[in-house]
This record gives structure tokens, C-alpha cells and sequence, in this order.
């Protein structure tokens, strides 16, 4: 008899244990911006929500979570609740570099567990009108005879504008004077206003301001040019031969999320990549999509752990200070 009843508590057990998994999801699902509305990082996430919240059958409330480079919003997502219901959206800067930089109170490997790799985009060289140059070799001219340092503006230390900075400094020896923003589109908002000098930004982020002529641009960081943006010469083409650098995002949950939950998320947003519509939207962004082999939750961990071994040493050695 104990056994008999020691078998139906194991299996309602096992039932209540898989039961939230098997009906997920039951309700809207969170994803957390860690950087500003209207930023690159939000515009991908927006788009992405659109359609994945067709194929989920639930709504999905974009919620941003600005500061610190991102990484309030990143632990916003690890201190939730290991469901599904509270998702990641971030980068290089914020799952890898913020790594380097800030005493995060958490890690950003074990304490999340990889979902997808999503599009990514070259960084592109752009300033205001107000600077002469019209080359990005007369643009490392003009930064190396300036008498002070110019202003570059970034999303806060560790984004990826402040990374693309610190690596164009190693590469062309010059100095910049960074000016931290909630967010790119902010900083984008002053460098049209003539504020700032220069962004190393996502191509996705300035290009309608490059084409609307109200920003220069000097090259993207990449060995080849890119379509949205097919007038702007390569860094090669340009001169600083490879000054590479891909901006790459993804989306990450709590740890110990259950694996089929996982697989939902994963199976809904590359569902959403392989739409032409949505397909058709990154691109004009000038976001290139990731290859189908490397869609999986165990692709994105095993990059992510290769960018931090890459990026780390370069982060550190600069000795980056967070006021």
C-alpha cells in the first residue's frame, strides 16, 4: 500500500514538474531591452517579438531596462524566475564585455542558459558634418592632430561602440575621449546635433541617418561591404585593413530554465528568422543573419565563450574605469 501511494506522488510529482513546460507558454512572455527604446538592440527585438509572439501564441511585452552598459537589464533577467516567461535580448557588450568591466554580482555564463543566436551587424565609422574629413584616412589624420582628444560617444563602458573604440585605438594609436549615453540612439541623437565628434556604431543604428545625409560615414568594420549601406567602403577598402569587428546578439533565459521551454524559444525565433518578411526587415538594417548551423542554444554558449576568451584580455588590458 505505501508503495502504491509513494508511486502516485512520484508521478504527480513528475506531472506538476513538467506540466508548466508542457503548457508553455500560458501567459505573455517578458523580453528585456537592456538599452534604451529606439536603439538598434530594441528596433531587433521589436521585430523579432512581432513575429515570434504569432507563432508562441502569447503576447511579448518588451520591457527596457537601461544602465551600466546594460547589465541592470541582464540581471533584471537573472534574478527571474527559471520559466520562460523572462527573456534576454543583448550582445557582445552586454554578455560578454560587461564581463571584463563591472562586478556584475552574477555570472553571465552559468547563471544563463543560451536560447538563440540572432543577427548580427557590422560597426560602422561615423561623425558629424562638422568634422572635415571626408576619408577615414583623413578622418585618423584629423583625430591624431587634434591638440585634445576627440568625443566619441558609446552606449556606457563594455557596449559595443566603447569595445569598437577601444580597438580602434589600438589599431590606429590615437585617443578618444568617450561620452557614456543610456543607449546609442541618444549618443546618435547628439552626434546629428554636432555634440559629439564620432560613433563606432551598429550599422543598424545610423544608417537611416548616414542616408539622410545628416552624419558622415567612413567605413564598416568588415572585410566587405554591406548591402544596405553598399556605398560605404570596407574598413580594408578604406585603409585600416582588418579593422574587423561583428556586433553579434542573442537571446538568453535564467538558468536551470527547463530544456523543452528552451526549445520553444529557440524553435519560435528561428521560425521568425526564416521569414522573409522579418528577414527582409533585419536586412534593411543592415543586419546579416546568423548561418542555420549555428541556430542552436549550444552554438550561441560555445560563442559566447569563444568571444570571452577574444575580447577579455584586450577589455582588461585597457584598464576601462567605471565611474
Amino acid at each position: 500500500m505505501r508503495r502504491a501511494i509513494l508511486a502516485a506522488l512520484m508521478a504527480l510529482l513528475a506531472f506538476v514538474g513538467n506540466a508548466p513546460a508542457d503548457n508553455f507558454p500560458s501567459h505573455p512572455i517578458t523580453l528585456v531591452v537592456p538599452f534604451s527604446a529606439g536603439g538598434p538592440t530594441d528596433a531587433m527585438a521589436r521585430i523579432l517579438a512581432d513575429h515570434m509572439r504569432t507563432t508562441l501564441g502569447q503576447n511579448i511585452v518588451i520591457e527596457n531596462v537601461t544602465g551600466a552598459a546594460g547589465s541592470l537589464g541582464v540581471g533584471r533577467v537573472v534574478r527571474a524566475a527559471p520559466d520562460g516567461y523572462t527573456v534576454s535580448i543583448g550582445h557582445l557588450g552586454t554578455h560578454v564585455a560587461n564581463g571584463a568591466i563591472y562586478k556584475l554580482g552574477y555570472d553571465l555564463v552559468a547563471d544563463l542558459e543560451p536560447v538563440v543566436l540572432l543577427p548580427s551587424n557590422p560597426m560602422i565609422i561615423v561623425s558629424t558634418n562638422a568634422v572635415p574629413a571626408k576619408t577615414l584616412k583623413e578622418l585618423i589624420a584629423w583625430l591624431k592632430a587634434k591638440p585634445a582628444p576627440a568625443t566619441a560617444g558609446t552606449a556606457g563602458a563594455g557596449s559595443g561602440s566603447h569595445i569598437a573604440g577601444l580597438y580602434f585605438e589600438n589599431v590606429t594609436g590615437i585617443k578618444l575621449q568617450y561620452v557614456p549615453y543610456r543607449g546609442t540612439a541618444p549618443a546618435l541623437t547628439d552626434l546629428v546635433a554636432g555634440q559629439i565628434d564620432l560613433i563606432i556604431d551598429q550599422t543598424s543604428n545610423s544608417i537611416a541617418q548616414v542616408r539622410a545625409g545628416t552624419i558622415r560615414a567612413y567605413a564598416v568594420t568588415d572585410d566587405k561591404r554591406v548591402e544596405s549601406a553598399a556605398d560605404v567602403p570596407s574598413a580594408d577598402e578604406a585603409g585600416l585593413s582588418g579593422f574587423h569587428m561583428t556586433l553579434w546578439s542573442g537571446l538568453w533565459v535564467p538558468k536551470n530554465t527547463p530544456k523543452d521551454v528552451v526549445a520553444k524559444l529557440n524553435a519560435a525565433a528561428v521560425d521568425a528568422m526564416s521569414d522573409p518578411a522579418v528577414r527582409k526587415k533585419f536586412e534593411d538594417l543592415g543586419l546579416q543573419m546568423p548561418p542555420k548551423d549555428k541556430l542552436s542554444p549550444e552554438s550561441l554558449g560555445a560563442w559566447q565563450k569563444a568571444e570571452i576568451e577574444k575580447w577579455w584580455p584586450m577589455i582588461k588590458a585597457a584598464n576601462v574605469k567605471v565611474e
